[in-house]
């Protein structure tokens, strides 16, 4: 049963979209006394690493090494904002730990709402080569940290079901270290973890939970962390029905992180009921944002189709919040995906100054 953690949202950071300076100055004014700077990003921003607790259990986490996945440093604001109301669940969960958070490893990234850094490296595919100014910072205090956990924070896109029907909203993985998915106590570490924060969560977003694809990653940080011998925790958080601020993933991402924190605490390192981890659901790519079936085109020939659209996230200059543009990423038979929402076209006129909807467009036309 999950302690009587009552989720709050930090007021400070509402929007999806986090300003690297907001929460820099917001970090400085509030919890000098426990955070340092690691080191700076390409473009000379700040990178911080908050230290919280005194416990004997060691590990380290990091957020927005993709900088357009805010979840998981919402998730610490948050957590850091339950605390200051529930102090006793500070005080016992990091009795037994002691956690180095890392926000915003990827700052420039973040900046402009990026997945890559600001010369468009992905940071979690610069193990080998770190080419990028940001991963080497992460992979010294990994290697030197003499960390008993480590947990990789991620989100990822709204394509992602759990069962062809209910969103992933969380997904979990304890990464390979080598092509043959061996299962090695490292593993077995990290996949207890992930069977206690799904345990304690699953009747509350039931089916909502999955686990991500275990493909060997030779480049990956976690792949690698792992290899190293730290079992390390990829969570990923998705799509919460008609959510796409991700209000709903950011509130079961802060419980998710709490109960990993707890979860590891409690193991110490132990692997118990390790084998239930491949119980749970793994992801499956079924859905499109939106599809308009039934579309008939304005062309020569008679032509029916579906049309598939994805959201695009940008943040536009002067915003403080994200926009979605809408994409076509499919035209014809999409019948074996499905949309979170389906229009059916049948009967209506399809309206643009085209003929036909182009790929990996803006959506320039309309249904009436």
């Amino acid at each position: 049963m999950r302690d009587n953690l009552i989720y709050r949202k930090c007021p400070d950071f509402p929007n999806r979209y986090i300003s690297p300076g907001k929460l820099f100055f917001f970090l400085q004014t509030n919890y000098s006394d426990c955070i340092s700077e690691i080191g700076t990003s390409f473009l000379d921003q700040p990178i911080y690493k908050m230290r919280i607790g005194s416990g004997g259990t060691k590990v380290l986490a990091w957020s927005q090494m993709h900088g357009n996945e805010s979840n998981a440093t919402h998730a610490m604001l948050d957590l850091l904002e339950i605390f200051k109301h529930q102090p006793e669940l500070k005080e016992k969960l990091f009795s037994e730990i002691t956690l180095d958070f890392i926000f915003m490893l990827n700052p420039d990234g973040s900046e402009k709402w990026s997945r890559r850094n600001a010369i468009d490296i992905d940071i979690n595919r610069d193990f080998l080569k770190l080419s990028s100014k940001e991963f080497p910072i992460l992979k010294n205090i990994a290697e030197n940290g003499n960390y008993d956990y480590a947990l990789n924070l991620h989100e990822q896109r709204t394509i992602f079901t759990t069962d062809g029907e209910n969103p992933a909203t969380l997904s979990f993985l304890a990464p390979s270290i080598n092509r043959e998915r061996e299962v090695t106590e490292t593993r077995k570490k990290s996949m207890a973890v992930i069977v206690k924060i799904f345990e304690a969560l699953k009747t509350e977003i039931p089916n909502q939970i999955a686990r991500y694809s275990d493909e060997f990653y030779p480049t990956s940080t976690g792949d690698n962390f792992t290899k190293m011998g730290i079992p390390t925790i990829l969570y990923e958080g998705g799509h919460f029905p008609n959510d796409y601020k991700r209000e709903g993933t950011r509130k079961y991402y802060t419980l998710a992180l709490y109960e990993g924190l707890k979860a590891i605490a409690e193991l110490k390192g132990a692997t118990d009921f390790w084998e239930k981890y491949q119980e749970i659901p793994e992801n499956k790519e079924s859905h499109y944002d939106i599809i308009y079936r039934n579309v008939k085109l304005n062309t020569d020939h008679y032509c029916m189709l579906d049309i598939a659209v994805q959201f695009k996230e940008e943040i536009r200059a002067g915003d403080d919040e994200i926009s979605f543009v809408p994409i076509v990423m499919e035209v014809g038979d999409v019948g074996k995906k499905k949309g979170w929402k389906e229009i059916d076209c049948t009967g209506k006129k399809f309206i643009s100054d085209k003929k036909f909807p182009k790929l990996d467009a803006e959506v320039d036309f309309k249904i009436e």
